[in-house]
């Protein structure tokens, strides 16, 4: 058995502005220079992957892309280098919180191993 754990974060309206979505999507616009595309790689429409990238920007308080008008040949999007900061940061607190979480998974099923143990007795 294992424990499967998801880290979110929501805003003071309880409204998630960050968790594997919006983290795959700022992903995919680092690697693509382009919500457009990044979109599409998640099968969103651009509407919806801007509006969660909206809620997240505006959440955060911190500008999180460096837009380039142009079209398909010299537009893009860049992240900021806050929003590279926190796409690592952010990466590394879900890596500790599933670390914490397995840890602790295992003490419960040693306990409860243990219980089980003492019932047969």
């Amino acid at each position: 058995m294992r424990i499967k754990v998801k880290v979110s974060i929501i805003n003071n309206s309880g409204v998630p502005v960050m968790g594997p979505g919006p983290l795959d999507l700022l992903a995919k616009v680092k690697e693509h220079s382009s919500i457009s595309q990044a979109a599409k790689g998640m099968n969103l429409s651009y509407v919806k992957a801007l509006n969660m990238l909206n809620r997240l920007e505006k959440s955060l308080g911190h500008k999180l892309f460096l837009r380039r008008r142009g079209g398909n040949d010299r537009g893009g999007t860049e992240l900021t280098p806050f929003a590279e900061y926190y796409l690592d940061h952010y990466s590394n607190l879900e890596k500790r919180v599933t670390e914490f979480a397995n840890a602790e998974f295992q003490s419960f099923l040693k306990e409860i191993e243990s219980r089980g143990e003492d019932s047969r007795n």
